[in-house]
């Protein structure tokens, strides 16, 4: 079960057992994991830089991460991307600072940022570059 949709069920599977509202950026044309965490009431939506024919049953929204519409994330608990440009991760860093929500990542390979953040085994390993920030204890 190493196989490219095996990547796209545990991370859907991941996301949609730890999290109640979750927004996948740069879906691109791949929905699988999408259409898991929405079929869990957990998808808030999903972003991407273009309009690739996202299914109409998955809510869209047109955003770049290198200039975010920050409302379109308030209110998530987490951020993910599935394979990401590796120089889309600081701004995905920042954002998920900025509206305080989990950030992982499923890399392509072996690719990391930085220190590669928090490792977590789901069937596949996702990184966790940014941990949300319980109200009390969040300092802006």
């Amino acid at each position: 079960m190493g196989d490219y949709k095996h990547i796209e069920t545990s991370v859907g599977k991941y996301i949609a057992s730890n999290y109640t509202r979750a927004i996948e950026v740069g879906i691109g044309r791949n929905e699988d994991a999408a259409k898991i965490v929405s079929r869990a009431n957990a998808l808030i939506r999903c972003t991407d830089v273009k309009a690739l024919g996202v299914s109409g049953s998955l809510p869209f929204f047109l955003d770049d991460i290198f200039s975010p519409e920050d409302s379109l994330y308030m209110g998530a608990e987490v951020i993910y991307a599935i394979r990401p440009a590796p120089e889309m991760i600081p701004p995905l860093i920042k954002l998920a600072r900025r509206i305080n929500a989990d950030l992982i990542v499923y890399h392509l390979g072996f690719e990391s940022y930085e220190n590669g953040g928090e490792i977590i085994d789901c069937g596949v390993l996702l990184h966790r570059y940014h941990v949300r920030q319980k109200p009390s204890n969040r300092v802006d």
